[in-house]
């Protein structure tokens, strides 16, 4: 028998690199990313359904739950269903990712002269950096259309979100008849977009 004798090798610090631009958080989007994406895939496991409301998502009206929350992140499960969209804003001051689980999303986004818009579909990532400011709205999924597929409800959406440091404020814009962004309010809250 060979016996080891383990013994603490010392502990090297390295001073921290400054950093060029001072950012909200600690979290880099790629974090963001990693934590939306490892939470989808504890949702698909199954290991949030008791949160799930009874009966399932609901189809006809927007639903969110917080899944994590610590000073650092919050962590949301939001469905999207057709007819419900959030509107133009932004996240403040947080940085914000996006995993989606199911379902279609058109993303209307702002890039400094018109909206522009991308798809995402179940598996799709997307990350916001501040000053981000989109449109998220439930999208058909791309599929063929048969009569039996008429008379079935559209399913919703489902994503996972995850905004650094947790969201306290977002404001709402609008674009102008000269193709200008136009604050129009600002709303303190701890919830994701409405």
């Amino acid at each position: 028998m060979v016996s080891a004798h383990l013994t603490a090798a010392p502990v090297l610090t390295r001073p921290a690199r400054p950093r060029a631009v001072p950012g909200p958080t600690r979290l880099r989007l790629a974090d963001l990313l990693h934590i939306t994406d490892r939470t989808a895939d504890d949702v698909l496991s199954g290991s949030y359904d008791h949160i799930v409301p009874p009966g399932g998502v609901p189809t006809d009206d927007r639903w969110f739950v917080r899944l994590h929350g610590d000073d650092e992140v919050d962590v949301w499960l939001i469905s999207w269903v057709p007819g419900h969209r959030t509107e133009l804003h932004d996240h403040g001051g947080s940085l914000g990712a996006v995993t989606l689980l199911s379902g279609s999303l058109d993303e209307l986004r702002w890039d400094g002269e018109q909206l522009r818009c991308r798809r995402l579909s179940a598996g799709d990532q997307a990350a916001f950096p501040l000053g981000w400011v989109h449109d998220v709205v439930w999208a058909p999924t791309r599929s063929p259309v048969s009569a039996s597929s008429l008379s079935v409800p559209p399913e919703p959406a489902l994503s996972v979100h995850a905004y650094s440091p947790p969201l306290t404020v977002m404001s709402y814009y609008e674009v102008t008849d000269q193709h200008r962004l136009r604050r129009k309010r600002t709303e303190l809250t701890d919830q994701p977009e409405k």
